[in-house]
């Protein structure tokens, strides 16, 4: 099956699932290449050998480390035996767990599950997780309803959620205690864990183009300096790309068009995400076989939009300054259709380097040079 998720383990591993509805779905446990091992490497394209593996029967849409046994730990090295793994995928809501190597083997295998945030509806759950927090989950599928959940103990440490009925496009920790929840049409709502769980308020950016989809893209959780400092971006199934303060939502900090062919063919995988290791710069796929790289140094003008008249084709479409094209050569097996990226991910310590996969089952680590 394709792969639709991307993690970075520590101690350099990584993990992989599909997300093919028929049948059973892989996760793997990958070592990567010595290059992608090393910190200054040039990286190509190269295999992976698989040091564990399962099956399931979920499409693997959200997968993320359990950081940790307890609150305030630092990730396991190298996911030891009593490390969890958490997905998400339809056809349901729900959680599911899963064991690393349990007892000495060499496979990943479930060990259970976490019931969904609402309990109900068949929409796959969003999930983020915060390495300061431990073993515990962010999920949930609409605005109104996110939890924050134990889960060794599947207790509910925290509910959050506003009137809105509309599905999650993403989750995030701003910092140990404050959350971020984006729905599908750019709706942004802001929860803190410390304070009594109380409805919350959306904000409506008045910038964000109508019945378009948006994707949330945060920077890294913010350590030792405020996540107030920090922008976000918001990637529209169009192409545009928005960066905005969430003190003042009111105004974008910057609007550009993204130099992409068409709107994205499957708004599920429109992917959008800052580079851990350089300021300033973000990743764009989901629109066809190729992954862009644009800096947002410079991105300071409001052209494009209009307080009264929103969003123009006077919008500046921004250059890449980088283009990985690797995708376009291929396409998934038994069809004539081209290849479309389903996600990228940066690698934590190298700079210039991705992963990213497509829908013919392909994936591709690369690395890009400063132009």
């Amino acid at each position: 099956a394709p792969t639709r998720l991307i993690e970075w383990a520590p101690g350099g591993r990584l993990y992989v699932a599909g997300y093919g509805q028929a049948g059973g779905n892989e996760i793997l446990q990958l070592v990567p290449p010595l290059t992608l091992q090393l910190k200054e490497a040039q990286v190509g394209t190269e295999g992976a050998p698989a040091g564990f593996g399962g099956w399931h029967g979920h499409p693997g849409l959200g997968a993320l480390p359990a950081l940790g046994r307890g609150a305030g730990q630092t990730p396991v090295s190298g996911f030891c035996l009593c490390s969890l793994l958490v997905t998400s995928g339809p056809p349901d809501a729900s959680l599911q767990l899963w064991q690393l190597a349990p007892q000495g083997s060499d496979l990943i295998q479930a060990v259970g599950t976490i019931a969904a945030a609402d309990g109900t509806g068949q929409a796959w759950a969003r999930l983020s997780t915060s390495a300061s927090r431990g073993a515990q989950v962010l999920h949930g599928t609409r605005l109104s309803c996110v939890q924050l959940t134990e889960v060794e103990s599947s207790k509910v440490l925290y509910r959050a959620g506003c009137a809105s009925c509309a599905l999650l496009s993403g989750l995030a920790f701003l910092d140990p205690c404050s959350l971020l929840l984006c729905g599908t049409g750019g709706q942004l709502c802001l929860a803190d864990t410390r304070q009594p769980p109380c409805p919350l308020q959306p904000l409506a950016p008045p910038w964000l183009c109508p019945g378009l989809r948006w994707s949330l893209a945060v920077r890294g959780e913010a350590v030792g300096s405020s996540w107030h400092c920090q922008p976000l971006a918001l990637l529209s199934s169009r192409g545009h790309l928005a960066l905005a303060d969430l003190r003042k939502t009111s105004e974008p900090l910057a609007l550009v068009r993204c130099k992409v062919p068409s709107a994205s063919p499957d708004e599920e995988l429109l992917c959008a995400s800052w580079a851990p290791a350089l300021e300033g710069c973000l990743a764009v796929s989901g629109f066809d076989g190729t992954v862009h790289i644009y800096s947002s140094q410079g991105w300071h003008s409001r052209q494009g939009w209009h307080s009264r008249q929103g969003w123009h084709s006077s919008a500046a479409e921004a250059e890449p300054i980088f283009t990985h094209q690797g995708h376009l050569f291929g396409g998934p097996p038994g069809t004539a259709a081209p290849a479309l990226v389903t996600t990228h991910s940066w690698h934590p310590q190298q700079p210039r380097t991705l992963l990213s996969a497509d829908t013919s089952g392909a994936l591709h680590a690369w690395h890009w040079l400063q132009p």
